[in-house]
């Protein structure tokens, strides 16, 4: 796999075989985040590639939480935090529509927290991105192999970028 420097320290990308476990570790942090936003009406999702059956990933479990508002998660950036979450304001930077956290707060990470307006652009395109790798195991099989050979090829940085025009593929915004 490809090592990337970060802050003086080799990082690589580590892709696993699915682990089936990863839906009830979701579930507990779903659990979890349902208690922080039990005042308001939100949706959680587990999305990413641990949210598919058989797919290979990075082993940290991806969470969508689509609310009214972004000022709702800015509400609770407190309780996450007190939660283990850490709240990381510069990608708003690249995400203006998202509020981003990850868990813990020291390495290896085991959740990333994607905030979202429910309804939004980035929550459809997460969303329809995980359905159709569930609902068509041919392309998560793509995915899975296209991941693969980035991780042998492209750094930390680079990877999530790189697979940015296979999900376009398939969500219909590109040629495959």
């Amino acid at each position: 796999m490809t090592a990337t420097e970060h802050g003086g320290c080799v990082e690589q990308i580590r892709l696993v075989p699915y682990d089936p476990d990863w839906p009830r570790q979701f579930e507990e942090e779903r659990i979890l985040l349902s208690q922080i936003f039990a005042d308001s009406t939100v949706r959680i999702e587990h999305v990413g590639s641990t949210s598919v059956p058989c797919l290979t990933a990075k082993p940290v479990i991806d969470i969508l939480v689509g609310v009214s508002d972004l000022r709702l998660v800015e509400s609770r950036v407190a309780s996450l935090q007190s939660s283990g979450y850490q709240y990381v304001p510069e990608y708003e930077q690249q995400k203006p529509g998202r509020r981003y956290f990850r868990k813990p707060q020291t390495r290896p990470r085991t959740h990333h927290l994607h905030c979202v307006v429910l309804g939004s652009e980035d929550w459809s395109r997460t969303i329809l991105f995980r359905d159709r790798l569930r609902d068509e195991p041919a392309i998560a099989e793509a995915y899975s192999d296209h991941k693969c050979r980035l991780a042998d090829t492209v750094s930390k940085k680079g990877f999530t970028e790189a697979k940015t025009p296979f999900i376009e593929a398939v969500l219909g915004r590109r040629p495959p």
